[in-house]
């Protein structure tokens, strides 16, 4: 062992570097341990590739790194037994933060295959270290050395760095911890920041040691017998799903990763495998799970990982913002990241990979849908919400996504755009060659209106999702001569022309008498009452909202801004509509006493709010009251 001791200075451009690391360069001081595993695994891969490729003919041995802390001394030290540094090497790579050792490590073997999957990125991740350590020493002894060295430095641009003993190859690197970052002198606390950065790392990765219970035998009685074992506990999955082959995996193993993933979650509906080496590098599993209304809880499920170093969940900008409800894991060394790993940088890289997996995702559902279309519509109640957001968000999607793209009716048939076209061409256009769509957005409150088209044989399609009221909108865009109108709608009648016309058998004057009875009894100037003529055993009294209001509040509800965020907070306006030829118009006409004209025709209108879920409070307790008295009449 040398006896020589050095002292000098380390090469930075200004004396404040370590205050910058400590206060500015990381947002969170947890990942001083994701940097410093993932230098340690860097140098374990290293080393296993340099023997690949016939550069390192010693014995491997286990390799693994491992992680340990001593609370009473307050240290926690991150060992290796990878590629290690010479004295050199260390004041090369650690002293001189602005020179990369990644350069130097590439010219050396850059006529070997695959050399550029061996650079490490040794260099400001170490420093770190500083956020919750006064002092770091670091002890190593490079592969080709019988010689180790000691580094220590105590936060300020100073360093010594000394000969030392080390019996082995490899890398520790001891953090004396400060005062104010005692918290991570805790094993759980450990165990979790390793288990949140280090899951999928590719090297075994040691914390400490478990117990386990194992047969042992049997007893007198022939039962089973059981010790407990001390085990290593290791802590990571060094060979997760997604950098395995698709073709080597079957169902169960991709089942079995979600489940490591989302142990509480539901079992997804189907996934992704993306395996990309050109022009970017790309890997991750892309899971469709089953996602409830509310958005924010299923979003930030996707965990980017580079190089299996996790880095973050939010992936808005690699994943686009239709696709955040998917779950899974993306991996790739091509993502920009700022010098603390924690942000993502847009940039064309990013802007590729997003388009890259929006054409997967659209490519996979295109080859389910002509693989197995009755599949597929099993599970569209599932995957619409994806298949709809994509379709209003993104101008591409959209044009992929309109072959496999579903509509389902009332009766449960499911149709694509242009099916759905044919089969109600024939009935429900207008006299301007508009293709009405009836749509219901709630089967079960607006029920009566939607049997009421039944008869008239209109087919009625279910849009009830969260997102339809944009869906709607970006339909009447995109398809060509369609208009959708809500079953409930007050423009109905008025649209579809190939409804029989009907005349009222009331004359014009017991029409308006009819109308002021209505207006007197209803006493609300948000409800614009009209007399209407519709088939007798039509309801007599039926309540709307125009399609355009209704449909601007329902957008407002999901979050439009601007004008949809207007309309929401503008007072309901409702039409109304008094079918003159039903029996009750006859009952309230032919009532002598006006207090009994006003008590049926109330009577008639509440029944109307009530089939629309709109009656409440004290109005719902005096319909019952009333109700209750007409049937003892």
């Amino acid at each position: 062992m040398s006896e020589t001791m050095e002292k000098g200075t380390i090469s930075i451009n200004t004396e404040n570097i370590f205050p910058i690391i400590k206060k500015f360069l990381y947002s969170d001081h947890e990942i001083f341990l994701r940097e410093l595993v993932s230098n340690a695994v860097d140098a374990t891969q290293k080393l296993r590739k340099l023997a690949s490729m016939g550069e390192f003919s010693g014995e491997l041995g286990e390799l693994r790194v491992e992680v340990s802390f001593d609370k009473k001394k307050k240290t926690i030290t991150v060992s290796d037994r990878g590629i290690g540094m010479t004295a050199d090497e260390i004041k090369k790579y650690i002293n001189q933060i602005a020179f990369s050792g990644a350069t130097e490590f590439v010219e050396k073997f850059k006529d070997k295959a695959d050399a550029k999957d061996i650079i490490g990125k040794f260099g400001l991740g170490f420093y770190s270290a500083f956020m919750v350590a006064n002092k770091v020493e670091i002890l190593s002894r490079s592969y080709t050395s019988a010689e180790a060295a000691r580094w220590m430095c105590d936060g300020s641009t100073e360093f010594s760095l000394t000969g030392a003993e080390r019996a082995d190859r490899g890398t520790d690197v001891i953090l004396y911890i400060n005062k104010d970052s005692e918290e991570f002198l805790d094993e759980w606390r450990i165990k979790g920041i390793l288990e949140k950065y280090c899951k999928f790392l590719p090297v075994e990765i040691k914390f400490g040691t478990r117990e386990d219970r194992e047969e042992d035998g049997v007893d007198s009685d022939n039962k089973p017998k059981y010790k407990t074992v001390t085990k290593d506990r290791i802590i990571n999955n060094p060979t997760p799903l997604w950098v395995k082959s698709p073709s080597d995996l079957t169902d169960e193993d991709y089942l079995a990763f979600y489940k490591e993933l989302y142990p509480f979650a539901e079992a997804p509906l189907f996934w992704i495998h993306l395996n990309v080496d050109y022009p970017f590098t790309l890997t991750g599993v892309l899971y469709f799970p089953k996602v409830k209304n509310d958005f924010e809880l299923n979003r930030n499920k996707i965990q980017l990982y580079s190089r299996q170093v996790f880095i973050t969940d939010e992936v808005k900008d690699v994943v686009p913002d239709f696709l955040m409800l998917l779950h899974g894991v993306l991996d790739s060394p091509d993502i920009p990241l700022n010098v603390s790993r924690s942000y993502l940088q847009s940039d064309s890289n990013v802007k590729k990979i997003s388009q890259h997996i929006t054409k997967k995702v659209a490519d996979k559902l295109q080859e389910m849908f002509k693989k197995d279309r009755a599949d597929v519509e099993k599970k569209w109640d599932d995957i619409s919400i994806f298949v709809k957001y994509g379709m209003i968000s993104d101008e591409k999607f959209y044009d992929r996504a309109k072959e496999f793209a579903l509509l389902k009716n009332t009766l449960n048939k499911y149709f694509t755009f242009d099916e759905y076209r044919t089969y109600i061409k024939d009935l429900q256009t207008d006299k301007d060659g508009q293709l009405i769509h009836l749509y219901t957005s709630d089967p079960g409150k607006q029920h009566s209106f939607v049997e009421a088209a039944n008869r008239k044989a209109y087919d009625v399609i279910v849009l009830d999702g969260v997102l339809d009221s944009h869906f709607v909108n970006t339909l009447e865009q995109k398809l060509d001569k369609a208009q959708f109108r809500r079953v409930d709608s007050d423009t109905l009648d008025k649209l579809i022309v190939k409804d029989e016309k009907i005349e009222s058998v009331m004359s014009q004057a017991d029409q308006d008498k009819l109308k002021t009875i209505f207006e007197k009894a209803i006493n609300n100037t948000a409800m614009t009452v009209t007399i209407d003529s519709h088939a007798p055993d039509h309801l007599p009294v039926t309540v709307t909202m125009s399609e355009w209001a209704r449909r601007m509040k329902d957008m407002a509800k999901t979050g439009g801004g601007g004008m949809y965020g207007f309309m929401g907070a503008m007072p309901d306006q409702y039409s109304v509509s008094i079918n003159s030829n039903h029996a009750m118009a006859q009952k309230i006409i032919s009532a002598t006493e006006e207090s009994r004209q006003l008590e049926l025709a109330k009577q008639a209108y509440d029944l109307a709010l009530l089939s629309q879920g709109m009656l409440t409070g004290a109005d719902l307790t005096q319909f019952i009251r009333r109700s209750v008295e007409l049937a003892a009449q």
